[in-house]
């Protein structure tokens, strides 16, 4: 009997080998102007070759200003094109699909002279506050990430992913932690989500109806005040409306602290919740579209379990798959063994230092 992991699963046109996604993580091997380098496509190549179905790949800033740090992808030039195709025939050729994850960074962009939010905030110790962006800003934003969708599709990416979660500028406008605005954007959640439906209707008429748009939203901000698991459910509710494909459900922001962050320490033990469990199962109930889970899933008895108990369709796997690019290959020829990943971070170093995106304990591969 086909075990649910290897069932093969249909996005919108785009057929999946099975139920595993790697979920989008920050490589930090693009060039300085934010092409992808040799480095990057031998990268998505090998995680394409352990087996997983449909690889997510790291935040690509959409205009400069939304960029977080050197090395970060961009997908604000057509020059982008070019090196995204050759990566992209690549990771076809071993069977995988490939979907580019759009973002901004908002008051968290990497250049404080630049930097701007929904309201003016001070996204880190010894960092200036940024500024509130205008209406003009806004309707930029919205167009550049319609442009960076039709590069993508260009390229042949097989969907886009539009980053709403994370604090980053969708999350901060979503949030009331951060959105204090008094406009058409802030205030109730309506307002608040404005600026992600006008993306998403704007990416949509961009790359056409047959070409897969998913989201990564918070089930919950994790702090008082903040994005919580009802404003979530309200807001993919919409999104479904507005023809979203897919929703990937994560959670948290920096404020939130370590023991609430999106890459928390601790992992939940053998048949413990996955991290957003909860939430998802109350969300999906609501939803048609297909939703994806990410968050502390080790052991392919919980992805299994999560999938056959209707928590969701698609799992989705970051850290595990830095120490481990082998491991959905591992897991579909029925090797039960968990995880290597202790969830320790150390994977970090190597990636925000741009020497490749491996686990330390493990070791650098070949």
């Amino acid at each position: 009997m086909t075990l649910p992991l290897a069932a093969p699963f249909e996005l919108n046109g785009m057929m999946l080998r099975n139920r595993l996604v790697r979920s989008a993580t920050h490589e930090g091997l693009a060039s300085p102007e934010g092409l992808w380098t040799p480095e990057m496509a031998a990268m998505q190549e090998r995680l394409a070759r352990g087996g997983v179905g449909l690889i997510i790949t790291g935040h690509a800033y959409v205009s400069v200003e939304g960029r977080v740090r050197p090395g970060q992808t961009a997908a604000d030039s057509d020059e982008c094109v070019g090196p995204w195709r050759e990566a992209v025939e690549r990771v076809h050729a071993a069977g995988a699909k490939i979907a580019l994850q759009l973002a901004h960074a908002g008051g968290r962009g990497g250049d404080r002279e630049t930097a701007a939010g929904p309201s003016p905030f001070i996204p880190g110790k010894n960092c200036p506050e940024c500024r509130e962006m205008d209406a003009n800003d806004i309707a930029r934003v919205v167009r550049c990430f319609a442009a960076a969708a039709r590069r993508a599709k260009a390229a042949g990416f097989d969907g886009v992913q539009i980053h709403a979660a994370h604090g980053y500028l969708v999350s901060q406008f979503l949030s009331p932690f951060y959105n204090r605005r008094a406009d058409a954007y802030g205030g109730p959640l309506e307002n608040r989500a404005r600026l992600l439906y006008e993306i998403l209707d704007a990416v949509r008429a961009e790359v056409g109806g047959g070409f897969p748009v998913l989201a990564k939203i918070n089930t919950g901000d994790f702090v008082p005040g903040g994005f919580s698991r009802e404003e979530c459910a309200a807001v993919c509710r919409e999104l479904e409306a507005r023809g979203l494909d897919a929703v990937e459900f994560s959670g948290g922001i920096p404020e939130a602290g370590d023991a609430s962050s999106p890459v928390r320490t601790v992992d939940p033990a053998p048949g413990e919740p996955a991290y957003y469990e909860e939430a998802a199962r109350a969300i999906r109930a609501q939803l048609r579209i297909p939703v994806i889970l990410v968050g502390g899933i080790r052991a392919a008895a919980d992805a299994e379990r999560l999938l056959r108990e209707g928590v969701c369709d698609l799992v989705s796997l970051c850290r595990p798959l830095i120490r481990d690019p082998e491991l959905p290959e591992r897991w579909l020829a029925g090797d039960a063994a968990r995880s290597g990943c202790v969830s320790c971070n150390g994977c970090f170093r190597p990636i925000m230092t741009g020497r490749g995106v491996y686990c330390p304990r493990a070791g650098k591969p070949e």
